[in-house]
Protein backbone atom coordinates (compact mmCIF):
# COMPACT_ATOMS: atom_id res chain seq x y z
CA UNK A 1 0.00 0.00 0.00
CA UNK A 2 1.11 3.57 -0.97
CA UNK A 3 1.50 4.94 2.30
CA UNK A 4 -0.11 8.88 1.52
CA UNK A 5 2.40 11.19 2.52
CA UNK A 6 1.73 13.63 0.01
CA UNK A 7 -0.24 16.95 0.75
CA UNK A 8 -2.22 16.98 -2.30
CA UNK A 9 -4.82 20.19 -1.80
CA UNK A 10 -5.34 22.98 -4.36
CA UNK A 11 -2.46 23.32 -6.69
CA UNK A 12 -0.07 25.03 -4.64
CA UNK A 13 1.44 28.26 -6.27
CA UNK A 14 5.48 27.95 -6.08
CA UNK A 15 7.20 30.65 -5.46
CA UNK A 16 11.12 30.14 -6.45
CA UNK A 17 13.75 31.88 -4.52
CA UNK A 18 15.81 33.79 -7.42
CA UNK A 19 18.77 35.98 -6.37
CA UNK A 20 18.78 39.36 -7.10
CA UNK A 21 22.12 38.74 -9.11
CA UNK A 22 20.07 35.75 -11.11
CA UNK A 23 17.35 35.84 -14.38
CA UNK A 24 17.00 31.64 -12.85
CA UNK A 25 18.23 29.48 -10.18
CA UNK A 26 19.96 25.83 -10.79
CA UNK A 27 20.20 23.86 -7.30
CA UNK A 28 20.88 20.37 -6.74
CA UNK A 29 18.79 18.61 -4.21
CA UNK A 30 19.35 15.69 -2.06
CA UNK A 31 16.47 15.01 0.21
CA UNK A 32 14.30 12.12 1.99
CA UNK A 33 11.11 12.41 -0.90
CA UNK A 34 10.55 14.73 -3.44
CA UNK A 35 8.38 17.65 -2.40
CA UNK A 36 4.83 16.14 -2.75
CA UNK A 37 2.23 19.28 -3.14
CA UNK A 38 0.50 18.89 -6.34
CA UNK A 39 2.08 22.65 -7.56
CA UNK A 40 2.80 25.17 -10.32
CA UNK A 41 4.87 28.00 -10.74
CA UNK A 42 5.31 30.52 -13.41
CA UNK A 43 8.76 29.93 -13.80
CA UNK A 44 9.74 26.85 -16.41
CA UNK A 45 11.44 23.94 -14.87
CA UNK A 46 13.97 21.76 -15.90
CA UNK A 47 14.73 18.37 -13.53
CA UNK A 48 16.94 15.57 -13.86
CA UNK A 49 16.25 12.87 -11.57
CA UNK A 50 19.59 11.87 -10.26
CA UNK A 51 18.34 8.97 -8.04
CA UNK A 52 14.87 8.51 -6.89
CA UNK A 53 11.35 6.50 -7.90
CA UNK A 54 7.85 6.83 -8.00
CA UNK A 55 5.01 7.47 -9.79
CA UNK A 56 4.67 11.42 -12.02
CA UNK A 57 1.59 13.42 -12.11
CA UNK A 58 1.67 16.23 -14.79
CA UNK A 59 -1.08 17.65 -15.73
CA UNK A 60 -3.80 14.93 -17.42
CA UNK A 61 -0.54 12.39 -17.38
CA UNK A 62 0.25 10.02 -15.04
CA UNK A 63 3.13 7.65 -15.29
CA UNK A 64 5.90 6.06 -13.42
CA UNK A 65 9.55 8.08 -12.81
CA UNK A 66 12.97 6.88 -12.21
CA UNK A 67 16.01 7.11 -11.97
CA UNK A 68 17.71 9.35 -15.21
CA UNK A 69 14.33 11.12 -16.11
CA UNK A 70 15.24 14.17 -17.77
CA UNK A 71 12.09 16.25 -18.49
CA UNK A 72 11.34 20.02 -19.28
CA UNK A 73 7.86 21.29 -16.74
CA UNK A 74 6.20 24.16 -18.23
CA UNK A 75 5.28 27.15 -16.90
CA UNK A 76 1.89 27.31 -15.20
CA UNK A 77 1.78 23.35 -15.67
CA UNK A 78 0.59 21.79 -12.46
CA UNK A 79 2.73 19.01 -11.39
CA UNK A 80 4.30 16.95 -8.79
CA UNK A 81 6.40 13.76 -8.32
CA UNK A 82 5.18 11.17 -5.55
CA UNK A 83 8.19 8.67 -4.58
CA UNK A 84 7.27 5.24 -3.96
CA UNK A 85 6.46 3.77 -0.31
CA UNK A 86 10.08 2.65 0.90
CA UNK A 87 11.62 6.85 0.42
CA UNK A 88 8.92 7.67 3.38
CA UNK A 89 9.85 5.56 5.82
CA UNK A 90 11.36 5.95 9.09
CA UNK A 91 14.97 5.69 8.80
CA UNK A 92 15.05 4.22 5.46
CA UNK A 93 18.78 5.53 4.93
CA UNK A 94 16.99 6.26 1.22
CA UNK A 95 17.74 9.57 -0.77
CA UNK A 96 16.19 11.41 -3.71
CA UNK A 97 18.39 13.48 -5.93
CA UNK A 98 17.67 15.71 -8.32
CA UNK A 99 19.41 19.09 -10.35
CA UNK A 100 16.59 21.55 -10.70
CA UNK A 101 16.22 24.41 -12.50
CA UNK A 102 13.66 27.20 -12.81
CA UNK A 103 13.78 29.90 -15.45
CA UNK A 104 11.19 32.52 -16.68
CA UNK A 105 9.91 32.16 -20.24
CA UNK A 106 10.98 35.00 -21.13
CA UNK A 107 14.43 35.62 -18.73
CA UNK A 108 16.46 36.74 -21.46
CA UNK A 109 13.72 39.73 -22.47
CA UNK A 110 10.64 39.94 -24.82
CA UNK A 111 12.46 41.54 -27.48
CA UNK A 112 15.26 38.85 -27.44
CA UNK A 113 12.88 36.00 -27.20
CA UNK A 114 10.87 37.57 -29.99
CA UNK A 115 13.90 37.67 -32.61
CA UNK A 116 13.35 35.29 -35.64
CA UNK A 117 16.67 33.40 -34.60
CA UNK A 118 14.77 32.11 -32.04
CA UNK A 119 11.34 30.91 -33.04
CA UNK A 120 12.09 26.94 -32.43
CA UNK A 121 12.80 27.97 -28.87
CA UNK A 122 9.60 29.85 -28.58
CA UNK A 123 7.64 26.98 -29.96
CA UNK A 124 9.78 24.20 -27.20
CA UNK A 125 8.43 26.51 -24.44
CA UNK A 126 4.88 26.11 -25.80
CA UNK A 127 4.90 23.03 -25.69
CA UNK A 128 6.60 22.15 -22.90
CA UNK A 129 3.07 23.49 -21.28
CA UNK A 130 2.53 20.01 -22.00
CA UNK A 131 5.41 18.57 -20.17
CA UNK A 132 8.46 16.89 -22.58
CA UNK A 133 10.15 13.87 -21.58
CA UNK A 134 13.50 14.30 -22.79
CA UNK A 135 14.53 12.14 -25.70
CA UNK A 136 17.06 9.62 -24.55
CA UNK A 137 19.48 10.28 -27.25
CA UNK A 138 20.26 13.45 -26.47
CA UNK A 139 19.93 12.99 -22.35
CA UNK A 140 23.54 12.81 -21.71
CA UNK A 141 24.16 16.21 -23.52
CA UNK A 142 21.97 18.12 -21.85
CA UNK A 143 22.14 16.23 -18.18
CA UNK A 144 26.44 17.16 -18.79
CA UNK A 145 25.13 21.05 -19.67
CA UNK A 146 22.77 21.28 -16.14
CA UNK A 147 26.05 20.12 -14.17
CA UNK A 148 28.45 22.90 -16.11
CA UNK A 149 25.72 25.34 -14.98
CA UNK A 150 25.73 24.99 -11.49
CA UNK A 151 29.02 25.63 -11.30
CA UNK A 152 29.14 28.37 -14.13
CA UNK A 153 29.46 31.89 -14.15
CA UNK A 154 26.22 34.11 -14.78
CA UNK A 155 26.87 34.88 -18.49
CA UNK A 156 28.35 31.40 -18.99
CA UNK A 157 25.22 29.75 -17.30
CA UNK A 158 22.45 31.93 -20.06
CA UNK A 159 24.66 30.20 -22.85
CA UNK A 160 24.59 26.76 -20.97
CA UNK A 161 20.89 27.26 -20.93
CA UNK A 162 20.00 28.52 -24.17
CA UNK A 163 22.49 25.84 -25.82
CA UNK A 164 20.58 23.09 -23.92
CA UNK A 165 16.91 24.09 -25.04
CA UNK A 166 18.42 24.52 -28.62
CA UNK A 167 19.75 21.03 -28.41
CA UNK A 168 16.15 19.94 -27.11
CA UNK A 169 14.00 22.04 -29.71
CA UNK A 170 16.11 20.67 -32.23
CA UNK A 171 15.54 17.17 -31.46
CA UNK A 172 12.08 14.67 -31.15
CA UNK A 173 10.55 14.98 -28.00
CA UNK A 174 7.77 13.22 -26.44
CA UNK A 175 4.79 15.71 -25.20
CA UNK A 176 3.21 14.13 -21.42
CA UNK A 177 0.00 15.86 -21.57
CA UNK A 178 -3.00 15.62 -24.21
CA UNK A 179 -3.51 18.82 -26.46
CA UNK A 180 -7.01 19.48 -24.61
CA UNK A 181 -5.55 19.63 -21.37
CA UNK A 182 -5.88 23.00 -20.03
CA UNK A 183 -4.36 24.13 -16.20
CA UNK A 184 -7.08 24.82 -13.64
CA UNK A 185 -5.59 26.77 -10.38
CA UNK A 186 -8.61 27.39 -9.03
CA UNK A 187 -8.72 26.29 -5.92
CA UNK A 188 -12.80 25.60 -5.15
CA UNK A 189 -12.77 23.79 -8.49
CA UNK A 190 -9.26 22.12 -7.26
CA UNK A 191 -9.31 20.98 -3.78
CA UNK A 192 -12.03 18.26 -4.41
CA UNK A 193 -10.15 16.66 -7.03
CA UNK A 194 -7.13 16.80 -5.40
CA UNK A 195 -8.82 14.62 -2.23
CA UNK A 196 -10.08 12.51 -4.78
CA UNK A 197 -6.05 11.87 -5.91
CA UNK A 198 -5.09 11.15 -2.34
CA UNK A 199 -7.68 8.92 -1.83
CA UNK A 200 -7.11 6.78 -5.05
CA UNK A 201 -2.95 7.19 -4.14
CA UNK A 202 -3.80 5.47 -0.63
CA UNK A 203 -6.19 2.42 -2.06
CA UNK A 204 -5.45 1.65 -5.96
CA UNK A 205 -4.48 -1.41 -4.61
CA UNK A 206 -7.87 -2.56 -3.94
CA UNK A 207 -11.44 -2.39 -5.43
CA UNK A 208 -12.53 1.54 -5.10
CA UNK A 209 -16.80 1.58 -6.00
CA UNK A 210 -18.14 4.63 -7.48
CA UNK A 211 -20.02 5.38 -4.34
CA UNK A 212 -17.02 5.45 -2.23
CA UNK A 213 -15.00 7.67 -4.12
CA UNK A 214 -18.05 9.92 -4.64
CA UNK A 215 -18.42 9.96 -0.75
CA UNK A 216 -14.74 11.12 -0.78
CA UNK A 217 -15.75 13.71 -3.00
CA UNK A 218 -18.80 14.77 -1.15
CA UNK A 219 -20.85 14.65 -4.45
CA UNK A 220 -23.35 11.80 -5.51
CA UNK A 221 -22.06 9.21 -8.02
CA UNK A 222 -23.53 10.98 -11.00
CA UNK A 223 -22.55 14.09 -10.16
CA UNK A 224 -18.79 12.64 -9.24
CA UNK A 225 -18.27 11.42 -12.83
CA UNK A 226 -19.20 14.53 -14.42
CA UNK A 227 -16.71 16.50 -12.00
CA UNK A 228 -13.94 14.22 -12.59
CA UNK A 229 -14.47 14.26 -16.46
CA UNK A 230 -14.35 17.59 -16.93
CA UNK A 231 -11.34 18.29 -14.72
CA UNK A 232 -9.36 15.02 -15.95
CA UNK A 233 -10.92 14.70 -19.58
CA UNK A 234 -10.81 10.64 -18.72
CA UNK A 235 -13.42 8.48 -16.60
CA UNK A 236 -12.17 8.06 -12.94
CA UNK A 237 -11.54 4.21 -14.05
CA UNK A 238 -9.28 5.07 -16.75
CA UNK A 239 -7.62 7.14 -13.89
CA UNK A 240 -7.39 4.31 -11.91
CA UNK A 241 -6.31 1.72 -14.58
CA UNK A 242 -3.30 4.37 -14.87
CA UNK A 243 -2.13 4.37 -11.57
CA UNK A 244 -2.22 0.86 -11.38
CA UNK A 245 -0.22 -0.11 -14.76
CA UNK A 246 2.29 2.94 -13.24
CA UNK A 247 2.89 0.69 -10.29
CA UNK A 248 2.88 -2.39 -12.11
CA UNK A 249 5.73 -0.74 -14.64
CA UNK A 250 7.96 0.14 -11.11
CA UNK A 251 7.75 -3.45 -9.89
CA UNK A 252 8.60 -5.30 -13.55
CA UNK A 253 11.49 -2.53 -13.80
CA UNK A 254 12.70 -3.63 -9.86
CA UNK A 255 11.92 -7.55 -11.34
CA UNK A 256 11.61 -8.87 -7.98
CA UNK A 257 8.52 -10.60 -8.26
CA UNK A 258 6.34 -12.96 -10.55
CA UNK A 259 3.95 -11.58 -12.67
CA UNK A 260 1.50 -12.83 -10.80
CA UNK A 261 2.05 -11.54 -7.23
CA UNK A 262 2.45 -8.12 -9.58
CA UNK A 263 -0.80 -8.40 -10.72
CA UNK A 264 -1.92 -8.67 -7.37
CA UNK A 265 0.21 -5.88 -5.98
CA UNK A 266 -0.52 -3.55 -8.56
CA UNK A 267 -4.58 -3.36 -8.05
CA UNK A 268 -5.86 -6.19 -10.63
CA UNK A 269 -8.54 -8.73 -10.01
CA UNK A 270 -7.77 -10.97 -12.61
CA UNK A 271 -4.54 -11.99 -15.18
CA UNK A 272 -7.29 -10.66 -17.97
CA UNK A 273 -7.58 -7.29 -16.77
CA UNK A 274 -4.13 -6.71 -16.44
CA UNK A 275 -2.72 -7.77 -19.55
CA UNK A 276 -5.46 -5.42 -21.33
CA UNK A 277 -5.45 -2.51 -19.27
CA UNK A 278 -1.21 -2.82 -19.14
CA UNK A 279 -1.45 -3.52 -23.17
CA UNK A 280 -3.50 -0.63 -24.11
CA UNK A 281 -1.73 1.99 -21.61
CA UNK A 282 1.95 1.65 -22.82
CA UNK A 283 1.68 -0.57 -25.91
CA UNK A 284 2.95 -3.79 -24.25
CA UNK A 285 2.87 -6.83 -22.53
CA UNK A 286 4.13 -6.89 -19.07
CA UNK A 287 6.44 -9.18 -20.54
CA UNK A 288 7.76 -6.86 -23.80
CA UNK A 289 8.10 -4.00 -20.91
CA UNK A 290 10.29 -5.98 -18.80
CA UNK A 291 12.06 -7.12 -21.75
CA UNK A 292 12.56 -3.42 -23.41
CA UNK A 293 13.71 -2.30 -20.36
CA UNK A 294 16.10 -4.65 -19.40
CA UNK A 295 17.60 -4.05 -22.71
CA UNK A 296 18.09 -0.33 -22.30
CA UNK A 297 20.04 -0.96 -19.12
CA UNK A 298 22.17 -3.49 -21.44
CA UNK A 299 23.45 -1.59 -23.72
Amino acid sequence: MIACKLNVMKPHLLKIALSPSSSFSIRQDVVPFFFDRWHYHPETEFIFIKEGNGTEFMGDNIRPFRKGDLLLVGSGLPHYWHCSEEYYKEDSGMNCEAVVAHFHPLFLGEKFMELPENKIIRELLKNSKRGILINETIKDQIVELLFEMLKASDCKKLLLLLNALEIIANSNHKMLCTESFVPNHDASQTETINQIYAYSLANFHRKITLEEIAAVAHLSPNSFCRHFKSHTRKTYSEFLQEIRVGRACKLLIENQLTIGHICDASGFNTFANFYRYFKLITGKTPQQYQQMYNRKQAA
